[in-house]
């Protein structure tokens, strides 16, 4: 069943990756992208579609809850993206996020099917990543299902499922580009099951995206030989440190302007508990990462880390410039970057659901920080930035302020208890960092970002909010 998908994303990718239409439109870039939650197609074409979404121009849809059939399919919460956008060059992301998920009355479970496509094109080369797709506790036929890409189960004698079923297709002539699409769980009915017929294909969650562009004329004289890079990279989503003897750049990266994700409705909360305080130093010059991408927390050392929204944690663990790290994507797709814990709490653990004001782990100062006070580095990644990797942050300052101030206290989150915090869990160290991409060339990374213009902190400096007398930023 895999194969037969790629095939089809190849003919629908000629379609759409090569325009049609006068020579101007064929030479400008394109994007497209597409996603939806659960998708229940019967023999001859009939059925049903739950957040179906499409771009351009671009499109969201959230449901509290959807079933189809007699018990046959359930969701109890699913949340749709997809957004391009076509100048000189060309993205697009599509994203779906599904929770509670039951088919045939509780034969196939999972806690949460997460899948997103992400496209990049310019006339110097095209990318894009398949990477964030995840599921969760997987439970089919009472056996748990480990969760590899193109993971193929036998249902019985009835049917299979494909897990994490992925595919791309590339395009190298006269348009370079890259088409991605991922479908989180793909269930084939070979025989008549649950009240649905033999033929009948569900697919819970679903992510496409694509982009082209015409490829440049070549230079006028030979470029020098690039840098060697390691095949299959997007943009790097962690911190990483400059090279030893290196000086940081003394200038940053300004994100789009104009992306102001709703952090600010009921749900979200202060993420460090008891006494804190913190500054506007987003964007100030750092020497490992050349700028310094979120706001640092001062507080004491041990104080307890919370979640700041009802989500799923990944990537717990070491990381040389984050030390002890880990990053939270709540419900609509924004991720929150905790760095420099002492250490994590029991249930932060990979994968792992958690509800905002859970306490995840306590503030320290590992990594890149030792010889600092003890702080918690926060970051905010919101969806429209996921594109751009590391770089895709807004400034967390207002929304921290915001949650200081108690502007949001509408949840059914932690409530702290008296007496002192709870003993720190184990730390997590030596931890390699595990990620891969599927299908990419080692030739689609070379303009992957494009620097805009660029920005600094300024004068006379950040206000400290929330500081004890004495305390110097």
């Amino acid at each position: 069943m895999v194969a037969h998908h790629v095939v089809y994303v190849t003919i629908l990718a000629l379609g759409v990756l090569v325009l049609g239409g006068s020579a101007a439109a064929q030479s400008a870039p394109a994007s497209s992208s597409s996603a939806f939650g659960v998708r229940v197609v019967l023999p001859g074409g009939a059925g049903e579609t739950a957040g179906g979404v499409s771009a351009p121009p671009r499109g969201g849809t959230t449901l509290n809850g959807w079933s189809y059939g007699d018990g046959a399919v359930s969701a109890g919460w699913l949340s749709t993206a997809a957004r391009t956008s076509a100048s000189s060059t060309a993205t697009a992301s599509g994203s779906a996020t599904i929770q509670s998920v039951s088919l045939f009355g509780g034969e196939i479970t999972a806690d949460a099917v997460f899948v997103r496509s992400n496209a990049r094109a310019s006339g110097k080369g095209a990318s894009g990543s398949l990477d964030d797709s995840s599921v969760s506790n997987l439970v089919a036929l009472g056996s748990s299902v480990q969760t590899a890409p193109n993971t193929r189960v036998a249902l019985g004698d009835w049917g299979y499922m494909v897990v994490l079923e992925k595919a791309v297709v590339r395009q190298n002539q006269s348009r370079l580009g890259f088409r991605g699409f991922a479908t989180g769980l793909h269930v084939v009915l070979t025989a008549a099951h649950g009240g649905l017929p033999a033929g009948t294909e569900i697919m819970v969650g679903y992510a496409e995206a694509a982009a082209s562009a015409r490829k440049a004329a070549p230079p006028p004289t030979p470029p020098p030989p690039p840098t060697t890079k390691p095949p299959g990279q997007g943009p790097p989503r962690e911190p990483v440190a400059s090279p030893p003897g290196t000086a940081p750049p003394p200038t940053v990266q300004n994100p789009p302007q104009g992306v102001e994700p709703k952090l600010t409705a009921a749900g979200y909360v202060f993420p460090v508990y008891g006494q804190a305080s913190f500054g506007d130093d987003f964007a100030a010059a750092r020497a490992t990462t050349g700028w310094h991408h979120g706001n640092d927390i001062f507080a004491p050392l041990g104080a307890p880390i919370l979640a700041v929204a009802d989500g799923t944690l990944f990537l717990v663990g070491w990381n040389d410039v984050g030390g002890n790290r880990l990053w939270l994507r709540d419900g609509a797709g924004n991720e929150f970057y905790y760095a420099h814990l002492s250490a994590y709490s029991p249930i932060a653990r990979e994968g792992a659901q958690v509800k905002a004001g859970d306490v995840i782990g306590f503030v320290g100062a590992t990594g890149d920080a030792v010889g600092t006070p003890p702080h918690l580095h926060f970051e905010i990644h919101p969806l429209e930035l996921l594109w751009m990797g590391y770089d895709g942050v807004i400034n967390p300052y207002p929304y921290l302020t915001a949650w200081l101030r108690l502007d949001d206290v509408a949840f059914g989150g932690w409530t702290p208890q008296e007496g002192r915090a709870p003993e720190a869990g184990a730390v997590l160290l030596q931890a390699d960092d595990i990620s891969a991409l599927s299908g990419l060339g080692d030739d689609s990374l070379s303009s992957y970002l494009v620097m805009p213009d660029l920005f600094g902190e300024g004068q006379p400096g950040p206000t400290i909010v929330g500081a004890e007398t004495g305390f110097s930023g």
